[in-house]
C-alpha cells in the first residue's frame, strides 16, 4: 500500500512517522522535496531497524529551509507537480513524505498536496497538539476534503490533550490510526514500539 504523509504545519512530526510507518510495513520511503538539511532521509535510515526498507533518492534537495516555492527560486529551479512521476519500486508498499504542511505552495499555483491528489494516494494527517491546533487541523481537514483526497486516518504527536483529540475526530470523522507521545529519546527502539502498536489500526 501507498501512503502520502502530510500534516498541519512545518515541524509537526511528518518525519518520525514517516519512519514508524515504514518500520511497521517494512515499506520504501521517498520524500520528493527537501528542503533545507540535514535531510529527512538521513534521520529515516538511522531510525529503522527493519533490512528491507530501500531509501529512493529524492527528486530535489534544495539548499533552503524555507517554502518550496522560494527555497527552488533562490536555487533557480522549477518545481511543477506534473513532474513528478513515482518510482518505480519491488516493494509494494512506498511511504512518500510530503515538505511542510498540505498547502506549502511548490509553485505559484500548485501545493504540496497536489502531489497525491495526481497520484491518487491516500493520505495520512500528522497533528501536533498546541494552543489553536483544532484550528488548524480542521482547515486542513476542511481542505482535503475539498479536494476529494482519500484520507486513511490522523496521527496525533506530542503531549496528549484528549479534549482537543476528540473534537477533532467528531468533526473529522477520521479514525486516529497512532498517538505519539512525548519521547525524551527517539531512537530505534522507540520507533519499533509505535510501528508494533501502529500495526493493529492499518
Amino acid at each position: 500500500m501507498n501512503y502520502f504523509i502530510t500534516a498541519i504545519g512545518t515541524d509537526s512530526g511528518k518525519t518520525l512517522f514517516s519512519t514508524i510507518l515504514c518500520e511497521a510495513l517494512e515499506a520504501d520511503y521517498w520524500k520528493p522535496i527537501q528542503a533545507g538539511f540535514p535531510r529527512d532521509t538521513d534521520f529515516v535510515a538511522a531510525h529503522l531497524s527493519n533490512l528491507v526498507t530501500d531509501l529512493i533518492p529524492e527528486k530535489y534537495v534544495l539548499n533552503t529551509p524555507a517554502s518550496p516555492h522560494y527555497a527552488a527560486e533562490i536555487d533557480n529551479v522549477e518545481l511543477r507537480a506534473e513532474d513528478f512521476d513515482l518510482p518505480k519500486t519491488n516493494n509494494p508498499n512506498l511511504v512518500v513524505e510530503g515538505a511542510g504542511g498540505a498547502l506549502v505552495p511548490i509553485n505559484n499555483s500548485e501545493f504540496v498536496i497536489d502531489l497525491p491528489k495526481q497520484w491518487d494516494m491516500p493520505v495520512i494527517l500528522v497533528a501536533n497538539l498546541y494552543l489553536g491546533s483544532i484550528n488548524h487541523t480542521l482547515l486542513t481537514v476542511s481542505e482535503l476534503k475539498r479536494r476529494n483526497i482519500k484520507v486513511k486516518g490522523i496521527v496525533f504527536n506530542g503531549p496528549s490533550n484528549p479534549s482537543s483529540e476528540s473534537i477533532i475526530l467528531h468533526h473529522s470523522g477520521y479514525q486516529c490510526l497512532l498517538r505519539i507521545k512525548q519521547e525524551k529519546e527517539i531512537n530505534k527502539e522507540v520507533v519499533r514500539k509505535y510501528a508494533s502498536e501502529l500495526k493493529n489500526n492499518l
